[in-house]
């Protein structure tokens, strides 16, 4: 499958996760900029649960970029508000072309 360069529309910032010791055992969280990249973002499917008594969303999507190596499924993506966790990275034809993130948009 090769995506048409036209549907890389969205401009996305790809960030990884920093861990930080806090001194009392656990670890405090933040995000850094690795990246822009262009990307075409398709939802796939969604779902509701309660989570600690709230009920919370989730939506699926799958999004195409540019390869690039080291994108792992630890990272997500941001488009403005929005928050994408990647939770797989599919090399799409494996000729290092193109990635596929699947990825989930939580609390909706």
């Amino acid at each position: 499958m090769r995506p048409a360069i036209g549907r890389l529309r969205r401009r996305l910032t790809l960030e990884a996760a920093n861990r930080t010791p806090d001194g009392g055992g656990g670890a405090a969280e933040t995000w850094t900029d690795i990246a822009q990249v262009w990307g075409d973002i398709r939802p796939k499917g969604g779902s509701e649960a309660v989570d600690a008594d709230a009920l919370s969303g989730r939506v699926s999507h799958e999004i195409t970029l540019r390869y690039r190596s080291g994108v792992i499924p630890a990272m997500r993506l941001v488009s403005g508000s929005r928050r994408f966790e990647i939770v797989a990275v599919i090399d799409i034809d494996e000729r290092r072309r193109w990635l596929k993130c699947l990825c989930v948009e939580r609390d909706l």
